[in-house]
C-alpha cells in the first residue's frame, strides 16, 4: 500500500536537511580555516609586514615550544620554559636532577639567514649551534656535528679566559674581529649567516666573524682544534639549529630565520 505524504511536509523536510548540512560544511570550512590560520601566526609571530615580504619566519611563536625539541627526544622537555615573550633554560634541579638538553629545531635548514635576542646571568654559557646531523646513534651531543656561535659572560665563565671560546667567537675555531658583547643582564642581538658555505657572524649590529666553510683553510682549521677527533664534525651542509644547554639559565626572543 503507497502511503501519501503531504507536499507541505516534504517540503519542510527538505528544508531542514539542507539547513543542517550546510551548518556542517561551515563548521568544517572554520575548523580548517582555524588550523591554517594557527600555522601562519606559528611562522609569522613577532615579525614587521617588511619583514614578512623580504621571506623571514618566527621560530619562536613567543607562548610555546612548538618546534622545537631535544637532541634525540620527541618532545622540549621540562626545563626549557616560555613566559613573556622569552624561551629560557630553567636550570633548577628537582632530587638533583633536571631534564636536560639541548633545543633543536624540527626543521633542517641549508642556506639561512638566522637572527635572535639572547641573555645570561653572571657565569652563564651556552651557544647556537647548527647544521646538526640528529643521529644519536652516531652522535651523542649536538656539537659532535655543528659549529657553534659562543654565548657567553665572557668575565665571569672561565672560557671566557680561552682565546676562541668568548661571546661571538666561533666556537674554537675563529675568534671575533672585535668584542661587541654586552654586561649579563642584557639582551644582545645575534646573528649567523650560512649562504653556500660563506659564513658570517653579527653581534649587535657588527659583523665578528666570516670565513669560508669547507676550502683548504677551513679543514686547517678543524685539524687545528678540538674537534679534530670529531669524524662528523661541520660535514653536513644541511641540518639542524640547537640553542645549547650547558647547565645554566639563559634567555632567548625573537628568533627568526630566512631561507636562503
Amino acid at each position: 500500500m503507497r502511503i501519501k505524504i503531504p507536499l507541505a511536509l516534504c517540503l519542510l523536510a527538505t528544508a531542514l536537511f539542507s539547513c543542517n548540512s550546510s551548518e556542517t560544511d561551515s563548521e568544517t570550512t572554520s575548523a580548517d580555516s582555524t588550523q591554517t590560520t594557527t600555522a601562519m601566526n606559528t611562522q609569522t609571530s613577532g615579525l614587521t609586514e617588511d619583514e614578512r615580504k623580504e621571506g623571514w619566519q618566527s621560530l619562536f611563536d613567543g607562548t610555546s615550544t612548538s618546534g622545537w625539541h631535544i637532541y634525540g627526544k620527541s618532545g622540549a622537555g621540562s626545563s626549557w620554559k616560555t613566559a613573556d615573550g622569552v624561551l629560557y633554560l630553567d636550570s633548577t634541579k628537582t632530587d638533583g636532577k633536571r631534564d636536560e638538553g639541548d633545543l633543536v629545531t624540527d626543521k633542517e635548514y641549508e642556506n639561512f639567514h638566522l637572527a635572535l635576542d639572547w641573555k645570561l646571568a653572571p657565569g652563564g654559557n651556552s651557544g647556537v649551534i647548527f647544521l646538526i646531523k640528529e643521529d644519536t646513534a652516531t652522535y651523542k651531543r649536538t656539537y659532535e656535528t655543528g659549529p657553534e656561535m659562543q654565548v657567553l659572560d665572557n668575565n665571569g665563565h672561565n672560557d671566557g679566559k680561552i682565546p676562541k671560546h668568548r661571546a661571538g667567537d666561533l666556537y674554537d675555531l675563529v675568534a671575533c674581529s672585535t668584542e661587541t658583547v654586552k654586561p649579563t643582564g642584557e639582551w644582545n642581538h645575534a646573528e649567523i649567516k650560512m649562504d653556500k658555505g660563506k659564513l658570517d657572524f653579527y653581534l649587535n649590529g657588527t659583523n665578528v666573524v666570516s670565513t669560508t666553510m669547507w676550502d683548504d683553510n677551513w679543514n686547517k682549521m678543524i685539524a687545528g682544534s678540538k674537534f679534530k677527533s670529531m669524524p662528523g664534525f661541520a660535514k653536513f651542509k644541511k641540518g639542524r639549529i640547537a640553542l645549547q644547554d650547558h647547565g645554566g639559565p639563559v634567555w632567548y626572543k625573537d628568533i627568526k630565520i630566512k631561507e636562503l
